[in-house]
């Protein structure tokens, strides 16, 4: 399988704070890879440099072959990066409709915008039943259905995704990991940041853990789930249990 996303020696800096120290990962085509660690680690700025919203102060990283730290933001997202940044990054006073309508403009298919939403609507049925509503109206859960919404309708290439299930309830946190799950079923290359780190690591096909900015462990999601050290600091000495995962 060919490289999606590749970082050698990532530095990434707050002023004199050094946020990120040496991030070297990869990403291959149809894999899931999931990124944990405590609050703090550096997670949220990693997903903002990968994606050009900040800047790297030095080391590489490139996607599709474009150079990270050189391509704007727009540019990587029309090449197919598509970023559901923590708090989900809808149009709080735009409709359903219209946010979708913007995400579908930035990769348009041939077959028309009615053909692609109605992809989302059969996915996520209650945004099909709020169409016309504000996305600032809509609920937690709803909302991040919506930004999945908007990525299913942009055809990613590489979908980053920064903490779908923070400030979700169960149930619907339950519900976007079914789709994620669905998403990496159907071959989507996933790179996943997420707090509950037994619903991560049941997602991914591979993990690293990030700590202080840097990593210190990384391999297969499932041997990781079963590692006493991760399972110590992360999975309250209990089993990781399945999303959704096929053999």
């Amino acid at each position: 399988m060919s490289i999606v996303l590749e970082t050698t020696e990532l530095h990434v800096s707050y002023g004199p704070i050094r946020a990120l120290r040496g991030i070297s990962l990869s990403v291959e085509q149809g894999e899931t890879v999931a990124i944990v660690g405590a609050n703090g680690a550096g997670k949220t700025t990693l997903m903002h440099a990968l994606s050009g919203v900040l800047p790297i102060a030095s080391g590489a990283a490139r996607f599709l072959g474009h150079d990270i730290r050189t391509a704007a933001a727009h540019t990587l997202a029309r090449s197919g990066m598509l970023h559901i940044p923590e708090g989900r990054g809808t149009l709080q006073n735009m409709r359903v409709e219209e946010n979708l309508r913007l995400a579908w403009e930035i990769r348009p298919t041939q077959t028309g915008f009615e053909d692609a939403i109605q992809v989302v609507f059969e996915r996520f049925p209650r945004l099909a039943e709020r169409r016309e509503q504000l996305a600032g109206n809509l609920s937690g859960g709803e909302q991040q259905m919506l930004a999945i919404g908007r990525a299913l309708i942009n055809r990613p290439t590489l979908l980053l995704v920064d903490e779908p299930s923070m400030g979700l309830s169960p149930l619907f946190a339950q519900e976007v990991f079914q789709v994620l799950a669905e998403l990496r079923d159907s071959g989507m290359t996933i790179l996943l940041v997420e707090q509950n780190v037994r619903s991560a690591l049941s997602l991914a096909h591979r993990a690293y853990v990030l700590s202080h900015g840097a990593f210190t462990a990384s391999g297969e999601a499932a041997a990781m789930a079963e590692d006493p050290a991760v399972v110590a600091g992360y999975l309250g000495h209990r089993k990781a249990t399945s999303v959704g995962m096929t053999p």
